[in-house]
């Protein structure tokens, strides 16, 4: 019988290695998934690499990561925002290594990571720093940057509802990178509000099929809002 559930987030997270590169789904604090974070700081892995839309608010979810010491390098799109003083400290005393990525690319990378592909050619970042030492080319009349394809160790996403296939339907906003990250992951960890038996969710409702879903765990909303 298949039942990717696990009973608790601590044992989801329970073989995350020091080095490892992690995905983190969210935007903002939309879809981050705040219980896997608080149990992933309960086990301090080290030289952790994280790639995700920003590098954490206030000081809970990604910012509490940060905090905790368990991050050597962020691979993100929007680092700074009024609230993210936790990435600012580090990052201005050397502490944390920062790769900006253009919100656009970063969804394309991850995305042919996760179809396999060796990398896209875009033209956004063309001329500026972004670009430097990368290969450029022109196709049709128009200058190209060429940029890798990212991949994962681990993803870390949060979903609306699941079953013990895997199966994830997300709520609105929440969904927001989790997708693509589940099939950049080699083990993807879900945080669901709630497990449903097989067939109480509805096939035309179901966004990541549990091919791309390794584990998952149940969280009560009220668990994550007071991460």
């Amino acid at each position: 019988m298949i039942d990717k559930s696990v009973t608790s987030t601590d044992d989801a997270v329970a073989d995350i290695p020091d080095g490892a590169t992690l995905m983190i789904g969210g935007f903002g604090q939309a879809g981050q998934p705040y219980a896997l974070l608080e149990a992933l700081i309960r086990r301090r892995p080290r030289d952790l690499t994280l790639i995700s839309n920003n590098a954490g608010n206030g000081d809970t979810g990604l910012a509490a990561l940060l905090k905790a010491g368990c991050v050597r390098k962020v691979i993100c799109s929007f680092p700074r925002q009024s609230d993210s003083w936790v990435f600012d400290d580090l990052y201005r005393r050397g502490e944390l290594e920062l790769e900006l990525v253009p919100q656009g690319n970063l969804a394309a990378r991850i995305q042919a990571g996760g179809a396999g592909l060796g990398g896209i050619f875009t033209p956004t970042g063309y001329g500026t720093q972004l670009a430097e030492g990368k290969e450029t080319r022109e196709i049709d009349g128009r200058h190209y940057v060429f940029e890798r394809p990212l991949k994962a160790d681990y993803a870390l996403i949060c979903a609306h509802l699941g079953d013990r296939w895997g199966n994830l339907v997300y709520d609105k906003t929440g969904r927001n990178f989790g997708p693509i990250m589940a099939m950049a992951a080699t083990c993807t960890l879900a945080e669901v509000t709630r497990l449903v038996p097989l067939g109480g969710l509805d096939p035309e409702q179901v966004v990541t099929p549990g091919i791309f879903v390794q584990r998952l765990v149940a969280t009560a909303p009220a668990d994550r809002l007071s991460a």
